[in-house]
């Protein structure tokens, strides 16, 4: 029973309602030990009605067992595991070692847990319940937290309990769980122990600070006279190490090695046969102390296992539960873990070791060894690999920072610290990764090749997370393609042109091919190297044969710096497609920087939004502070077109405080151009031009040249509405300049609209009609040429322009230049209605990806499996999106949407 909760429970219910509705949410009990966290999640759980409850709960002697508490909570629901998109069944069923893994992806196992738990959810709800999650194994927190975060519309509840200041990464709602109020703990103590005197249940509430299982054990231990007030309470009372230490030492010496069997072993069958072996032992010589357990039970030959263990549960301390032995409370396994000799704990380790396998064996090894040990140090690698190849990339960090520490050999220490910490990396902890990195540095000695390959990862790290300028300066001292390319992209990052040029010379020099010849020729063409364009030119001859996603982003970088933005997108979009169904182990935040760009520049905007969104989220929890950035410049760029000032400003802002200290060029350029962009939708052309002006003058780390010249446009634009007619001209020379090997139609679009601009030339902004491939910058030439036409008092050809322009930003939501369209259309004689809004301009941004993706003929699993959904999150979406389109079915959607992109 409960004793003064009723806000905490009030809460809950709140939370389990909402979930019930379809408002999936989740919550952390957090407070220290004892105060009632899990008679809370008990109370919650059964509080559901007929919602289903699955329940997992973190056991320390687990902690580094990869995946442990996942199968725990999991396991009653495989059944359902056909359901799921086959890359989430895949990873799901390798991560519960019902199949083998590759290498594994942790996002993927995290969507597929969210799937499974929505599966499980039907029809009534579910409430997922997480006890004590401070010891839940990393991989298994990963998954779950994952999941958590993205409830939305399912029908889930999920409850943590945790103690003290563990991180649960993610999840908003928390609730203090603290001790009980006067009136309650006096309750309390009144059901244990009947009515006491007001001034003992005062005293017992003050020095327990009503703490519930300290009121409930101490008052246990106070004898009638001290509960009654005749003699007085001692001093200190019976708690802290004390509070479980007196009961597991009243116990035999057989149950109290049964219980330090099962507080560093939760497997019941592993438990009874090594304590069987324990007792068979003789091994105390006469004179031996006989304060261990291991030493007294030796004594008494016989003894019997299963006896021991009725009399460990006789005394309340633990029980046997399914096929596990679990402490009434974790504090008795500390309790038991103090009583016990050092020596006791490495001999049952040593011996839970023999009989164990795989994973369990690796540790049990590593809590036996005394000093390094080569193979146990090879077994926690081996346990490692099988963490890595299922996803578990946190536990194959663990187990390799261990395994180094048990190496001998010094070089072999470091190879095992390099892997722990690309491991730390993938598994989203950057913090853990670059100090076993730092680690392994001091330990590689003399050896060049590791040498590199440390100095290699280090620069990556930093370019994802650091100082990129810094990563140019790491990965620059390498000579291999690999990592030339690597110090291209830091440079890139920057923007440090001389440093791109002097890298894609040393580039030069290696072998030729698709890598190669991107990397030299992006060098070659900035150092103005005529050979350059060539490189470029022959290196993007070979994109069908290309592969990865990390490929096709070359591919896109090689189209950029000849000038052909079109393209460039195209190349990025391909990027994120083959990401979303390779498994990038963690990458997929960065190639989705380029995906989201792709669409902005397509005019896109909701579809951006979305990816960018996405892409911000894992970022985030992937801890890559500059792939953050990078996702909030661009949310910025997407709010500035919308005319959405407050959400500009502030993504704008937020992105500038990681990558200007970052030395992100890149991405600072970006966030720049938002607020250029601003003003210019707005009409404020000289806020806008002396921005620009600003972008122009940024050195590396501040502003960039990719940046510079694809707002050329926009800057000649920008230069001739604030009347600088020279400046205008400045831009429209550097990006002709800029522009000489660009091939593609709309490359040649924009700058007949530049020309158009400079030059007041009606027949360049037709040339650049003419051209466009892309409706919205289309739309935009539109509108500049409709307005010149009114000014020129032939009002009937401008409202053709002006028209087309104003619905095209209508349906791109691209509100400022929609209302300028239609200010024009007004002032030329048009008063008209506004345009129809696009059918599809009622779907949330979400929603439009669905739809694209059916449209491009997928299943709700295959959509399920690319956005990280649940299926039954798929088919919500479509629920939803049916009635607001006025249709009922998969083809009229498809339909609708093809129609739409054809317009």
């Amino acid at each position: 029973m409960l004793y003064g909760r009723s806000v905490e429970i009030s809460a809950l219910d709140e939370v389990i309602t909402r979930a019930r509705d379809g408002l999936g949410s989740a919550v952390v009990l957090r407070g220290k030990a004892g105060t009632g966290k899990t008679a809370l999640l008990d109370a919650a759980a059964a509080r559901g009605g007929g919602m289903r409850v699955l329940r997992t709960t973190g056991v320390e002697s687990e902690s580094d067992l990869a995946f442990a508490a996942l199968h725990q909570v999991l396991w009653p629901v495989t059944g359902s595991l056909d359901a799921l998109p086959e890359p989430q069944r895949v990873a799901v069923s390798a991560a519960l070692g019902l199949a083998a893994g590759s290498v594994g992806d942790r996002f993927l196992v995290g969507a597929g847990v969210l799937s499974l738990l929505a599966e499980a959810a039907a029809p009534d709800g579910l409430i997922c319940v997480v006890d004590d999650f401070q010891w839940v194994d990393r991989a298994s927190a990963d998954a779950l937290l994952f999941a958590a975060r993205r409830l939305g519309t399912e029908r889930i509840a999920m409850l943590f309990a945790v103690r003290g200041d563990a991180a649960v990464k993610g999840v908003p709602l928390t609730m203090d769980v603290r001790g009980l109020s006067e009136s309650a703990a006096a309750e309390l103590l009144e059901s244990r122990c009947g009515v006491l005197p007001a001034q003992v249940a005062r005293e017992l509430v003050t020095l327990t600070r009503a703490n519930p299982l300290a009121l409930g054990e101490v008052a246990a231990r106070l004898t009638r006279a001290q509960l009654a007030g005749r003699e007085p309470l001692p001093d200190p009372l019976p708690g802290g190490a004390r509070l479980f230490g007196d009961q597991v030492a009243a116990l035999s010496a057989p149950a109290r090695l049964v219980a330090l069997a099962a507080a560093v072993e939760a497997d019941l069958d592993l438990i009874l046969r090594a304590t069987d072996r324990l007792f068979a032992e003789q091994t105390v010589q006469p004179g031996t102390s006989t304060r261990t357990a291991l030493a007294e039970q030796a004594v008494r030959p016989g003894t019997s296992t299963r006896v021991a263990l009725a009399e460990l549960e006789e005394s309340g301390l633990a029980g046997v539960s399914g096929t596990s032995v679990r402490f009434r409370h974790p504090l008795i396994r500390s309790a038991v873990h103090e009583a016990a000799a050092p020596a006791d704990v490495r001999r049952v380790h040593a011996v839970l070791a023999e009989l164990a396998s795989d994973d369990r064996r690796a540790w049990h090894l590593a809590e036996a060894a005394l000093g390094q040990d080569e193979q146990v140090a090879a077994a926690l690698v081996a346990a490692a690999e099988r963490a890595r190849d299922r996803g578990g990339y946190g536990a194959a960090a663990t187990a390799l920072a261990r395994a180094a520490e048990l190496t001998p050999e010094p070089r072999a220490r470091a190879v095992r610290l390099k892997d722990a910490a690309v491991a730390a990396w993938l598994g989203g902890r950057p913090g853990q990764a670059e100090s076993l990195l730092a680690e392994a540095r001091e330990r590689a000695g003399g050896d060049a090749m590791l040498a590199m390959e440390i100095a290699q990862l280090r620069g990556r790290f930093e370019l994802n997370s650091g100082n990129a300028a810094e990563a140019v300066r790491i990965l620059a001292a390498g000579e291999s393609l690999d990592m030339l390319a690597d110090a291209v992209e830091a440079a890139s990052y920057v923007g440090d042109t001389a440093a791109i040029a002097e890298l894609g010379r040393r580039a030069a020099a290696h072998p030729e091919g698709f890598l190669r010849d991107t990397v030299a020729g992006i060098g070659l063409t900035l150092d103005g190297d005529a050979a350059g364009p060539g490189l470029l030119r022959r290196a993007l001859a070979r994109v069908g044969e290309l592969e990865d996603a990390a490929e096709y982003l070359w591919a896109a970088a090689a189209a950029s710096y000849l000038g052909e933005g079109d393209l460039a997108a195209e190349m990025a979009d391909r990027a994120g497609q083959v990401a979303r169904v390779s498994g990038m182990s963690g990458q997929l935040p960065v190639v989705l920087e380029f995906v989201a760009t792709a669409e902005r520049i397509a005019g896109r905007l909701a579809r951006s939004q979305a990816v960018s969104e996405e892409g911000l989220e894992l970022a985030r929890e992937a801890g890559y502070e500059n792939t953050v950035a990078a996702h909030l410049a661009n949310l910025a760029v997407v709010a500035a077109l919308r005319g959405e000032e407050e959400p500009c400003e502030r993504q704008a802002r937020e992105a500038l405080a990681i990558a200007v200290p970052h030395r992100v060029g890149l991405r600072a350029g970006v966030a720049s151009y938002a607020l250029a962009l601003l003003d210019l939708c707005l009409g404020r052309f000289a806020a806008a031009h002396d921005r620009f002006t600003a972008i122009t003058a940024a050195g590396p780390g501040a502003g960039h040249p990719t940046v510079v010249w694809r707002t050329a446009p926009d800057r000649v634009e920008a230069a001739v509405g604030a009347g600088d007619e020279a400046g205008a001209r400045a831009v429209l020379a550097a990006y002709e300049q800029w522009s000489t090997h660009a091939a593609t139609a709309e490359s040649h679009a924009l700058l007949a609209r530049c020309r158009g601009l400079v030059e007041s030339s009606e027949d360049a902004f037709g040339e650049a009609l003419r051209l466009h491939t892309n409706p919205f910058e289309a739309a935009r030439t539109a509108l500049l040429l409709g307005e010149r036409l009114r000014r020129a008092q032939r009002p009937g050809e401008a409202r053709t322009r002006l028209r087309t322009a104003w619905e095209t930003f209508e349906r791109a939501g691209a509100r400022p230049w929609a209302r300028r369209a239609q200010e024009e259309l007004r002032a030329a004689g048009e008063s008209g209605q506004a345009p129809p809004a696009a059918v599809l301009d009622a779907l949330t941004p979400q929603e439009l990806r669905i739809a694209g993706l059916v449209a491009d003929g997928l299943s709700s699993k295959q959509i399920a499996a690319q956005l990280f959904l649940s299926p039954r999150t798929v088919e919500y979406h479509l629920y939803k999106i049916y009635p607001k389109l006025g249709i009922g079915s998969r083809t009229d959607l498809a339909r609708l949407v093809v129609l739409h992109t054809a317009e």
